[in-house]
């Protein structure tokens, strides 16, 4: 387990350090009339999280200020997953990250809005499915993340969270454990998969 801890210190240190320096828009879309952002994320290989991580200022947490005409930001220069899976009804974490043959930890990376128990992932929405970590630093402020309280989560739950989340980006462990006998490092990326 001690292992497994400094694995993922490192490589949120490392990613950290190349996410700051890659921030250049390299995909733009201009919305078009009823246009809301997961049917934008759906149509232009780019996960709920990453449009909404790019564009805090340009999009509202409800995504509902989008306006026809307008440019938005949709892949970053070493930031751009461009590989997505968008949630059905009935869909896990494990489902998702499995069939695309992407470790969790990586999975989890790409995708921080999504908790660790994977219950607030909803019908419609586009997750990373990248088998490296292409994810834009979490901007500090509230971004679309969240289901709408009109969405069906994958579960089959009516949502009841707002759209609004503030997302930050995740904290190195702290963990001083020591590794235990029947500790495995199995779900780790090697390092040469990171980037």
């Amino acid at each position: 387990m001690f292992a497994r801890s400094l694995a993922i210190a490192a490589s949120v240190a490392l990613f950290s350090q190349v996410a700051s320096a890659a921030n250049k828009c390299v995909r733009e879309y201009t919305v078009k009339a009823g246009d809301i952002c997961d049917s934008i994320s759906a149509a232009n290989n780019v996960s709920t999280y990453q449009l909404a991580a790019l564009n805090p200022g340009t999009i509202d947490p409800a995504c509902s200020n989008l306006q026809p005409g307008s440019s938005i930001c949709i892949g970053s220069e070493g930031e751009d997953c461009a590989s997505t899976y968008i949630v059905q009804l009935g869909n896990t974490c494990e489902d998702v990250y499995k069939a695309a043959q992407v470790n969790s930890t990586i999975f989890y990376l790409n995708n921080p809005q999504v908790n660790p128990e994977c219950t607030n992932i909803y019908v419609g929405e586009v997750l990373c499915v990248l088998n490296e970590v292409r994810v834009p630093p979490a901007p500090g402020v509230p971004i679309h993340t969240a289901p709408a309280t009109t969405a069906t989560l994958a579960n089959g739950a009516p949502a009841t969270s707002t759209p609004a989340v503030t997302t930050t980006p995740a904290a190195a462990p702290t963990s001083t454990k020591v590794a235990e006998a029947g500790d495995t490092d199995e779900d780790l990326p090697f390092c040469d998969e990171l980037f």
